[in-house]
């Protein structure tokens, strides 16, 4: 769930040193580069822009997608959550040309015929940054992250002198929960420490997020309130993105887990300056109390953003470990037991953040297909077919 999609694309199109295995420039071959003919982003001389179905969209390969919907046009837009009664999204936006400098919050009803389109209302104050949106049960409010008290304008990003791709985790970051009009109705944390990434369990009971509140980056429950906060994970690394099981029992998430000297001394610098190194991490599953910690994937890269299969036995997650260059990010699947490894998506450049709708008949993602070559994210729907 964190925090730029498209810069963090564009950092591994532009420096593919950061991944130790970068020593190859391209492993397409020309047969792989046919199958992506139908939607080859950088040859399309026009982006069709309208909201309703259409088949272009989806890959060859691409067979649990049926009636794709490209739901927005141009900018930075991601994170695309459903409402509980899988009628509206709501997502996290950049666009620059739009006047939203850094991003924030939008939601919209989802366009059920080809003569409704998907128009976005500003749900999030406009100031400072944003992230991690989600809505409550009756889908009249919801929770996201916020630095506009510390400031209206986008916080600056820190001053390093690392040439690592890194995140900044800034402090300022407290959740807040709004109404569609964008009135806040409470400020849920308050601590002074980065508090975000809250997504909310099928149930209505729960929010998980993450906070640096302890020192490190670890998961946190809390209830739909904001009291009866728990600490889920103690590990030291970076643990976040975290999302509930169909039946609100377990969590999914995705974990770096810095074992040598090394490796630890650099984390814990990062952190000391408020920055996290996103490029290696893998997935865990967890009770919600975290008994029961397991490590799901072992693939290497950053396999991040897991939403679980409807089924509640797979997840569904972003990764690129397939390449040597950084890119390209695609959906894969796999079972909690850490095998059935599919490959679910087939783009050239970058998919991820996808969940299921609660009924389990559609599933909405972000991606850089059909953005006519530009860096322009999107966001995505379609029918699931299993």
């Amino acid at each position: 769930m964190q925090i730029h999609r498209s810069k963090f694309l564009i950092a591994f199109l532009m420096l593919p040193l950061f991944f130790l295995q970068c020593t190859s420039t391209s492993n397409d071959t020309n047969e792989e580069k046919d199958t992506h003919s139908a939607v080859d982003t950088t040859k399309k001389a026009a982006v069709e822009k309208s909201s309703r179905i259409n088949p272009d969209l989806i890959y060859p390969q691409e067979k649990h997608f049926r009636n794709m919907r490209q739901l927005t046009f141009g900018g930075d837009n991601a994170e695309a959550y459903f409402s509980f009664d899988d009628s509206k999204l709501v997502l996290q936006v950049t666009d620059k040309e739009k006047g939203v400098e850094c991003d924030q919050i939008f939601y919209a009803t989802i366009p059920q015929t080809d003569s409704e389109t998907f128009d976005m209302k500003l749900v999030s104050t406009g100031k400072g940054r944003t992230t991690c949106s989600y809505f409550l049960p009756g889908d009249s409010t919801i929770i996201y992250a916020s630095t506009h008290q510390a400031g209206e304008d986008c916080p600056a990003p820190p001053e390093t002198d690392t040439k690592a791709y890194v995140w900044p985790i800034y402090p300022t970051f407290e959740i807040y929960k709004a109404d569609l009009n964008g009135d806040i109705i409470t400020k849920m944390t308050e601590n002074g420490s980065y508090d975000a990434e809250a997504t909310v369990s099928p149930d209505g009971k729960m929010i998980v997020f993450t906070s640096t509140r302890n020192g490190d980056i670890d998961l946190y429950t809390m209830d739909i309130y904001g009291r009866n906060v728990k600490q889920v994970t103690n590990e030291l690394g970076y643990d976040g993105g975290a999302f509930f099981s169909p039946d609100s029992k377990k969590l999914i998430f995705r974990a770096s887990r810095p074992k040598t000297p090394e490796d630890i001394k650099k984390y814990k610098d990062f952190l000391s300056q408020n920055l996290v190194a996103p490029t290696n991490m893998e997935l865990f599953v967890c009770n919600v109390d975290g008994s029961e910690l397991k490590q799901i994937t072992e693939l290497g890269n950053a396999n991040w953003a897991p939403y679980m299969h409807p089924s509640g036995e797979k997840v569904i997650f972003a990764s690129n470990h397939t390449s040597e260059r950084g890119f390209p990010f695609n959906l894969f699947m796999i079972n909690l037991d850490g095998t059935g490894l599919e490959q679910i998506t087939f783009d050239t450049t970058f998919d991820s953040f996808p969940m299921f709708s609660y009924d389990g008949k559609k599933i909405v993602f972000a991606s850089n297909r059909n953005n006519g070559g530009t860096r322009d994210t999107n966001v995505f729907i379609a029918d699931w077919v299993d």
